[in-house]
């Protein structure tokens, strides 16, 4: 873990840099995989499942048998928490439901928006080092709330074919409408251009591996919208004298688990903070199970040492991360001089696990600073707003002069023309 004291603002930007690995070395594979799914369906699906996750399919779908199954091997209690978290999360992202008013913005013109749910939205939920049913609940519940008619999940089973039951259960909870056997590229594959048992969806979302995120950038090109750009998972803590050491500490490594290129950022302006955070991380890291996976992931982390509070608020706007905790005696107007952030989590008890689980909001975020320009997971990334507009005759009469002139100033006749003929029809 590196640390740093008393950056110069000229090496803010290196000081931002993420641990990433450029995917675009990995699209001939990708691209090659694409095609073959695109091509034979079901059948490339499974082959390339035989090959990467060392499985072999009958049939790509889960059953209902095999939802039975799940739900008996969950214990109550892992059951009851993930009935708690999907209740919070259903009743914040419900709060953010659009109610379009209509306007008149000049007498007899009037304009409104609608929401409308995307139709069919393909969920990825990775399998990996760890069942990630907690991503299940984050997207599958705001899918449902906004109305999307059509919840197809997709993830990689394991090498006897069974998906993780923790995963299930959390899916059927949520009201997923599919679950397929696929993972990597041939599930984001099978999602964008459909399958005899996978449908073809018009949005894709979820975390992956390299090769996923490679898969789903090429796909969003042309043929599928995504959730938005993804990299490695990040927090940045910013703490003051009143800090809980420990608590810094705790937050550094669950960040630091996600994964080997998982990043942690201590920003303070106290330098006594820094030797006991240092302690508190090192006793700590040697209680985890995942220490292999953490101690990886701390050599992309980092403390530094700013001179004030301006500065430390500076930074953040340039890092943008995508978790922000702020430990300081005055969190809440630090809060509101936050510009870029995916989340924040506000006060000494609010880890990043409150917002990663059962909080409420939403832990599909925007990394590697596109938190700068992208909004986290919301109700809004499942529905599309159409606009509508009604003209009367009153309506043309006032305002279509103004729309003539600014046609005849394009040169656009045709588009002048489609007034005039209105105006001249009417008495």
């Amino acid at each position: 873990m590196e640390i740093i004291k008393y950056p110069v603002r000229a090496d803010w930007e290196k000081l931002t840099v993420r641990p990433s690995l450029d995917v675009t070395a990995l699209f001939d594979t990708v691209r090659t995989v694409l095609h073959e799914v695109q091509q034979e369906g079901d059948a490339a699906v499974k082959r390339y499942g035989e090959k990467f996750d060392k499985v072999v399919l009958s049939s790509l779908l889960v059953t209902e048998d095999e939802f039975a199954e799940a739900e008996a091997l969950v214990p109550e209690e892992l059951k009851q928490a993930i009935r708690i978290a999907k209740g919070n999360i259903e009743k914040f992202h419900a709060s953010q439901r659009f109610t379009g008013e209509k306007v008149e913005t000049t007498p007899g013109v009037t304009c409104w928006q609608k929401a409308v749910a995307i139709e069919k939205v393909g969920l990825y939920i990775p399998g990996g080092t760890a069942p990630l049913f907690s991503t299940v609940l984050m997207l599958a519940v705001p899918a449902r709330i906004a109305g999307c008619k059509e919840i197809v999940l997709c993830t990689p089973p394991n090498r006897e074919g069974k998906v993780h039951p923790a995963i299930l259960f959390a899916a059927k909870v949520a009201g997923v409408s599919k679950i397929v056997k696929a993972g990597g590229i041939q599930a984001i594959a099978a999602m964008t251009y459909g399958t005899a048992s996978v449908p073809k969806v018009y949005k894709i979302f979820g975390p992956g591996n390299q090769y996923v995120t490679a898969a789903k950038q090429l796909v969003s090109l042309k043929d599928v919208a995504i959730d938005m750009p993804a990299g490695p998972s990040e927090v940045q803590v910013i703490a003051d004298e009143t800090a809980n050491p420990s608590f810094i500490a705790a937050d550094f490594l669950s960040q630091a688990e996600h994964g080997a290129d998982s990043q942690s950022i201590l920003v303070t302006d106290c330098e006594a903070l820094i030797p006991q955070v240092e302690k508190a991380i090192r006793e700590q890291l040697e209680q985890l199970p995942r220490k292999e996976i953490t101690e990886k992931s701390l050599v992309n982390s980092r403390i530094i040492l700013l001179k004030d509070q301006q500065e430390i608020i500076d930074f953040t706007n340039e890092y943008a991360p995508e978790h922000l905790i702020i430990q300081t005696r005055d969190y809440r107007e630090m809060a509101e001089k936050i510009e870029n952030a995916g989340s924040v989590f506000m006060g000494a008890f609010t880890p990043e696990s409150a917002g990663d689980y059962a909080s409420g909001t939403n832990h599909t975020l925007p990394t590697n600073g596109y938190a700068k320009a992208y909004s986290g997971v919301n109700l809004d990334s499942f529905i599309k707003k159409i606009t509508f507009q009604e003209v009367t005759a009153d309506g043309m009469k006032e305002l279509g002069e103004t729309i003539r002139v600014m046609a005849a100033n394009e040169q656009l006749e045709a588009h002048r023309n489609a007034v005039t003929v209105r105006l001249n029809s009417l008495p």
